[in-house]
C-alpha cells in the first residue's frame, strides 16, 4: 500500500471517529471553553447598523467559525454549511449555540442553497457565509456573496477574528480553537452595499474589497493582541 493510499484511509478513519465522538463531546467542551474567553470588539457600530436592517450577509473565514460561534449565539443567524461529512460535524456545535443552517455549497449544485438563502433574507433572515469554505484556498472567495447582496439589496458585513492563544489544526484553513482564558478580538468592518444593477465586473470588485477588509480587520486585531497573524 502506497503512502497516498495510507493517508486516504487514515482520513476516512478520522472522519468516522469524528462522526461518532464529536457530536457528543465537542458541544459541552466548547461551551465550557467559550465561557472563559475574553472578548474585545472593534466596530460595534457597524454590526448595529447592519443588524438593524431587515436582512444582512455576514462573512467570516472558515477557520474562524469556533471564535465566531459565541458572538452570534441566539441572534437569529443562519450559517451556510457544506453538505460534506466535514460540514455535518459542525451541526451539533451550531445547535449548541442556537444557530440555524442552510445546507449547500458554492461549488456543487448551489441552486437550492441560493434559493433558500434568498428566501430567508427576504423574510428578515441574517446569513453567515464562509467565502473560502468548504475546501479553500484559504482567504479565497467567489462572487456568490456579492451576487446575493445584489439580488436582495442587503449589505455584506465582513468580519475578522483573532486570538492570542489557540490550538490550530493542520488543515488548509488552520482551523482555530482558542484555549482556556484566551483573548479574542472580533472586528466588524464597514458594511458593503451592492447596487441592484451591479455588473459582473463590479461584483468581482466587491468580492475583492470584502476579502481585503476581512484580512485587514484580522491584521489589526492581531496587532492589538501583540501577536503575529497565523497565516
Amino acid at each position: 500500500m502506497g503512502r497516498a493510499e495510507r493517508r486516504r484511509r487514515m482520513r476516512i478513519v478520522r472522519r468516522k471517529l469524528g462522526a461518532l465522538v464529536l457530536p457528543r463531546v465537542a458541544p459541552p467542551v466548547l461551551g465550557l471553553l467559550a465561557r472563559s474567553w475574553r472578548y474585545e470588539t472593534f466596530g460595534q457600530e457597524n454590526w448595529d447598523s447592519s443588524y438593524a436592517r431587515p436582512g444582512m450577509l455576514v462573512t467570516i473565514w472558515h477557520g474562524r467559525m469556533v471564535l465566531a460561534m459565541p458572538v452570534g449565539a441566539g441572534k437569529g443567524l443562519s450559517v451556510l454549511v457544506s453538505p460534506s461529512d466535514d460540514g455535518k460535524l459542525l451541526l451539533p456545535l451550531l445547535t449548541r449555540f442556537g444557530y440555524e443552517w442552510v445546507s449547500g455549497s458554492s461549488n456543487k449544485n448551489p441552486t437550492r442553497a441560493v434559493r433558500e438563502m434568498q428566501d430567508r433574507l427576504r423574510a428578515g433572515g441574517r446569513i453567515v457565509i464562509t467565502p473560502d469554505g468548504p475546501r479553500g484556498p484559504r482567504h479565497g472567495a467567489n462572487p456568490g456573496t456579492a451576487w446575493l447582496a445584489r439580488a436582495t439589496g442587503f449589505p455584506i458585513l465582513p468580519v475578522g477574528f483573532a486570538t492570542d492563544d489557540a490550538w490550530r489544526l493542520k488543515s488548509w484553513d488552520r482551523f482555530t480553537i482558542p484555549k482556556r482564558r484566551a483573548r479574542v478580538v472580533v472586528s466588524y468592518t464597514e458594511p458593503i452595499e451592492v447596487k441592484s444593477d451591479a455588473s459582473d465586473e463590479e461584483l468581482a470588485a466587491v468580492t475583492e474589497e470584502m476579502k481585503r477588509r476581512m484580512v485587514a480587520a484580522e491584521e489589526e486585531a492581531f496587532r492589538h493582541l501583540g501577536v503575529a497573524p497565523d497565516w
